[in-house]
């Protein structure tokens, strides 16, 4: 073709196509174009579950889309497993400023990572995922019938529960709005934070022990808030006085805080102490009730009973991540959700080969 004539042609087209569109308008069309050549996969990759293309029929779905869940799904789309991932958008560290102790994501904030580990894992193309909630599942021929909230079944051979675990807040004002902020439960994730700073615990007998042994390493300035009678044996009570670690035992009424940060917290009887951070140590429920409707064990401890490498006692069942472990980190939840992955994969192995 003549220069001449393909010059006309892009007139042509671009008076088509652009001729009525604001120059504002023009640019973005084309900077999206441009930054969709810079991406190392596909804007496809980006795409979601289809209701009307995609198929209900999966080897695997991960219940929970969260870093435990993402993890398993990588492992598994790396593997060219059909897979599909439910999950309804509600993180139990939403509500957390910053994630630490996990290596190379030290300091971020926990949407930044999980964002990133999504885009990540939905470059693979046999991974899906559906904006939804899991509300019952059962065995059938197929495997397993897994319904979502907007009525939709679908089917899968294998089952990981990344579903993790839902937090009892006690019936104290304010409390709720600090939790993941300036209330806290882990000293490995956010300890470091409050090295040296005023600091409560509130808890009772071992739990409570225990986490002051602890974070006496971080502060010593350190009460324990038994929020009724202290349940302490005469040896723990020794070594508590022993590093001057006060107890407190009056009713926590109300946490004063200013946007989840903690100021002072008041009893009942009107009086106020004022600290920089709190632990909670605070019951729990597992957040999806379909493993035990499915018959997985739970642990005396409230979590889903898993082998080394995830599995449930039933048959094609792993879970992942805070469900099961006691360790609740963003690196034991990657690490697990990976083992989960890889040997859901190994078993569908070894089940066709």
């Amino acid at each position: 073709m003549r220069q001449g004539c393909i010059n006309e042609t892009i007139t042509y087209l671009w008076r088509k196509f652009f001729g009525k569109m604001k120059r504002r308008e023009v640019i973005k069309l084309s900077g999206l174009a441009l930054a969709s050549l810079a991406l190392p996969f596909p804007i496809s990759a980006f795409t979601k579950y289809n209701h009307m293309k995609d198929s209900k029929d999966f080897e695997v779905i991960i219940i929970g889309g969260s870093y435990s869940g993402l993890s398993a799904a990588m492992a598994l789309g790396r593997s060219l497993r059909s897979v599909l991932i439910i999950d309804g958008g509600l993180p139990c560290n939403r509500q957390t400023p910053h994630s630490h102790n996990f290596i190379t994501h030290d300091g971020e904030k926990p949407s930044v990572i999980a964002d990133k580990a999504k885009t990540q894992v939905l470059k693979y193309s046999t991974v899906k995922f559906l904006n939804d909630f899991a509300i019952s599942g059962k065995k059938n021929d197929y495997g397993f019938a897994i319904t979502t909230q907007s009525g939709v079944i679908f089917q899968a051979k294998k089952l990981v529960f990344a579903t993790g675990i839902k937090d009892t807040m006690p019936e104290i004002k304010g409390f709720a709005e600090c939790w993941g902020i300036s209330v806290i439960h882990c000293p490995y994730c956010h300890g470091y934070e409050l090295r040296n700073k005023k600091t409560a615990i509130y808890a009772n007998g071992e739990k409570a022990f225990h986490l002051a042994s602890l974070v006496n390493n971080l502060t010593d300035k350190i009460t324990i808030l038994t929020s009724g009678k202290a349940d302490f044996k005469d040896e723990q009570i020794e070594k508590l006085n022993k590093r001057s670690i006060r107890i407190v035992e009056t009713k926590v009424a109300t946490l004063e805080h200013e946007n989840g940060y903690i100021k002072n917290v008041v009893f009942n009887d009107g009086s106020k102490i004022n600290f920089d951070g709190i632990y909670g140590v605070v019951p729990f429920t597992q957040h999806s009730d379909i493993p035990v409707e499915l018959g997985c064990e739970i642990t005396e401890h409230g979590y889903i009973k898993v082998d080394m490498f995830q599995k449930t006692n039933i048959t094609n069942i792993f879970a992942c991540g805070d469900n099961s472990s006691m360790m609740r980190s963003l690196a034991t939840a990657v690490y697990t959700g990976s083992i989960a992955g890889v040997l859901a994969n190994m078993e569908l192995t070894n089940e066709n080969f």
